[in-house]
């Protein structure tokens, strides 16, 4: 039973905390835990429930995980096809693995389950390594828009990728890819073939290309900044193998090289040529590969081999690039294989 008398003081108190519309006795639990965080001190008390306040504000202005994404993607509509359908391709991967992830809202999640999403949505340390980018470029539009305070990605460490050497093609597997383009499809994709073969072109930039770009006179092929892979434009030398291949089926400057569905055709080229079971897999930039160990092997010069590459330095292609062990023959690889026409 409570025998307490109360004074005008604690009268004013009542009618403070009724003047609320809350609950009288919740309102004044409310003020005794601030007054608790506040040591006993109004004042202290006064600034917590401000600090709370703002950080309350804070916590409520941000979007989705989705919803940063869309933004994300919108900044970078502009840059080239490539960069767009990877931004797309992870993004949506992540969503697509990391249950709850699409609807999380992005103050809230920490550099610790950003380092889990990685791994649960990707399995290879390449992989993970580039989608740690794409992630830390969701965030990074987030904090430009103020959704978020700080990019938690950035303390999520790199997923360190020890390079490999990638195999290169046998000579009788470069007769094997060079034979069934010239008969695959009428060889509509033979003058492609040649171009990731002999001038080390990838799959992506020779899609983009038109005959309008290669010019047989100067013996040279020149890629545009928004076609290449890293944006930079470079001038591609057409040494002889290639320069037969172009002219038996050059087409008008304003054809594209490749034909129409070109990865598809490509997929079907390879698998023409004896590629494409579990036992007998593509090797990933095969072509592009075993155009740089031959360069080098042949011209010994990693200045002039980075230049026709379009790689800024010479790091990769030391570590990764180039495997001369199975070079075969490389002044002949470069020859052209019938008598080139006057």
């Amino acid at each position: 039973m409570i025998t307490h008398t109360l004074n005008e003081t604690d009268y004013a108190a009542l009618a403070v905390l009724r003047s609320t519309g809350a609950d009288v006795l919740e309102a004044a639990l409310v003020a005794k835990t601030a007054l608790d965080a506040g040591r006993g001190r109004t004042r202290r008390a006064m600034k917590c429930i401000a600090a709370g306040a703002e950080a309350l504000r804070q916590q409520e202005r941000t979007v989705t995980f989705e919803k940063a994404v869309e933004a994300a993607l919108e900044v970078r509509k502009e840059r080239r096809t490539r960069t767009v359908y990877d931004f797309r391709y992870f993004t949506r991967r992540f969503m697509k693995r990391c249950p709850g992830l699409a609807a999380r809202r992005v103050r809230s999640i920490t550099p610790q389950e950003c380092a889990g999403y990685i791994e649960a949505a990707f399995d290879t340390p390449r992989q993970r390594q580039k989608a740690r980018l794409i992630l830390s470029g969701v965030f990074g539009t987030a904090v430009k828009r103020g959704w978020c305070d700080a990019n938690p990605v950035a303390r999520v460490e790199a997923p360190r990728v020890v390079e490999q050497q990638v195999p290169i093609l046998t000579p009788q597997e470069i007769e094997q890819i060079t034979t069934t383009a010239e008969t695959y499809q009428g060889g509509s994709c033979a003058a492609a073939v040649g171009m990731m073969l002999y001038a080390g072109i990838r799959p992506h930039e020779v899609a983009r290309l038109s005959w309008a770009q290669v010019d047989l006179q100067e013996r040279a092929i020149y890629i545009l900044p928004r076609h290449s892979k890293t944006g930079g434009a470079r001038r591609v030398t057409i040494h002889r193998p290639l320069l037969r291949i172009l002219r038996e089926h050059r087409r008008e400057d304003g054809e594209l090289i490749c034909p129409a569905n070109w990865l598809h055709h490509w997929r079907e080229l390879r698998r023409a040529a004896g590629w494409g079971s579990p036992a007998r897999r593509w090797p990933q930039d095969a072509l592009r590969h075993t155009f740089a160990s031959y360069h080098l092997s042949h011209f010994r010069s990693y200045a002039e081999l980075q230049l026709e590459i379009g790689h800024r330095d010479a790091t990769l292609l030391r570590t990764r690039y180039v495997d001369q062990r199975p070079v075969v023959n490389a002044e002949a690889f470069w020859e052209a294989k019938r008598e080139l026409a006057a």
